[in-house]
């Protein structure tokens, strides 16, 4: 169960087919099947839970730029760390790294930084124990159904 507590995460989506989708003011994009994985953080009341809760929801009010590509893909799992540490640029450029990793959307999730992107795609699924060494820390994993 994910925990209440404040952290940073990575959640995990997969896309069948390929999806034009329009990310708020940031535009259409051209998102290829395969699977995404975005990286966040939750220090708000409820933490992790409830921002997980938030981006399982489908019907919602579209307000950040995952829950734009979110009515379109389907969550399949979560990979976080608890506390107040923001993880997400530094989480989203080890995603970037990763093999097989692109960037279909430049910009998405990254309004109030300077990361390239948050989202990034992959052909595959990513491996979490790669993306663990690749931060050097401990990072959880929960299966979430749609």
């Amino acid at each position: 169960m994910t925990p209440r507590l404040p952290g940073s995460y990575v959640l995990l989506m997969q896309l069948p087919s390929p999806t034009n989708v329009t990310i708020g003011q940031l535009g259409q994009f051209e998102f290829p099947p395969g699977w995404y994985a975005y990286a966040g953080s939750a220090c708000g009341p409820g933490g992790l839970a409830a921002r997980v809760d938030r981006h399982h929801r489908v019907s919602k009010t579209l307000h950040w730029h995952i829950d734009y590509l979110r009515a379109q893909a389907q969550v399949l799992a979560l990979w976080y760390a608890t506390g107040r540490e923001s993880r997400e640029c530094r989480w989203s450029q080890a995603l970037s790294e990763l093999p097989g990793a692109s960037v279909p959307a430049p910009g998405f999730g990254a309004s109030d930084c300077q990361c390239r992107t948050h989202l990034i795609h992959f052909p595959d699924r990513p491996n979490r124990l790669h993306f663990a060494r690749s931060v050097d820390e401990p990072v959880l994993e929960e299966a979430l159904c749609a």
